[in-house]
């Protein structure tokens, strides 16, 4: 590993451990196998961070001929929940194709859309999917902005190894297939969400990436690419949100600027 990779997460990792709240942490050069972690096999509350290994999940089902990009699902209001998101906007019933329904969920991390995705596979058919792709922490449990369950103590949870492993293999054209890889990076790389990893890096990079925020909670997980590229992650709840999202801009900032000298 360079000096200055390392030096750059040995000071993102202590700089952690004076901000509050459960935060973590997972890295990854694609190019030398490499790996840096802190905590990174923990379960972290995963706000629209569940999106990417949904959107995974549709686009598998749909290569094995089991769900159907191309089909057109109509959004109505009582379907509506609150934005992030775009269809929430629409007066009236919206139809969309399943395609576009993905595009929404990453790129514009559209609630709606995604709830609609879930109805669409089931809970029981994603929490399956989710397994199949060798997830073991990572869950979907519930539809967004279900306050029944939730009050209930069900959570969408997420691990930064098991996002990384996802997004290695979308780098690597490994999920499924090359044109399936292709398509889903395409999609990360519209994330419109972009003030976290790409916070400093300001576009000078290309990065493919799924943010997530609540209260108290901010996660973003990706790949830059940089000369080396790389997987970074980062997840943190009941936390300082102002301070977490400062270090992610930094680190992944740092991290690149390593890669680049």
């Amino acid at each position: 590993m360079k000096a200055a990779e390392r030096q750059a997460l040995e000071a993102i990792a202590a700089e952690m451990e004076t901000i509050p709240g459960h935060t973590g942490m997972y890295y990854k050069n694609l190019i030398t196998g490499e790996e840096f972690g802190v905590r990174e096999d923990e379960a972290y509350g995963a706000a629209s961070v569940i999106k990417l290994p949904l959107l995974l999940h549709v686009l598998r089902e749909a290569h094995a001929g089991r769900l159907d990009m191309d089909e057109r699902l109509t959004v109505t209001p009582e379907d509506k929940v609150p934005i992030c998101g775009a269809l929430t906007l629409f007066t009236g019933p919206v139809e969309a194709d399943v395609r576009t329904l993905c595009r929404l969920m990453i790129s514009i991390s559209d609630n709606t859309a995604t709830n609609k995705l879930i109805d669409y596979a089931t809970l029981p058919g994603a929490q399956a999917g989710f397994e199949a792709m060798g997830l073991r922490v990572t869950r979907l449990t519930r539809k967004l902005f279900d306050r029944a369950a939730s009050a209930a103590g069900l959570r969408n949870v997420i691990s930064l190894r098991e996002m990384g492993m996802l997004l290695e293999q979308l780098w690597r054209g490994a999920f499924v297939s090359e044109a399936v890889s292709r398509e889903a990076m395409d999609m990360l790389r519209l994330q419109q969400v972009d003030h976290k990893l790409n916070g400093k890096i300001c576009g000078e990079a290309d990065i493919a990436h799924k943010t997530g925020e609540d209260d108290a909670l901010s996660n973003d997980v990706g790949v830059v690419y940089a000369e080396q590229p790389f997987v970074i992650c980062f997840a943190g709840h009941d936390t300082d949100v102002y301070r977490w999202e400062d270090l992610m801009r930094r680190g992944a900032y740092a991290l690149w600027r390593a890669q680049e000298d």
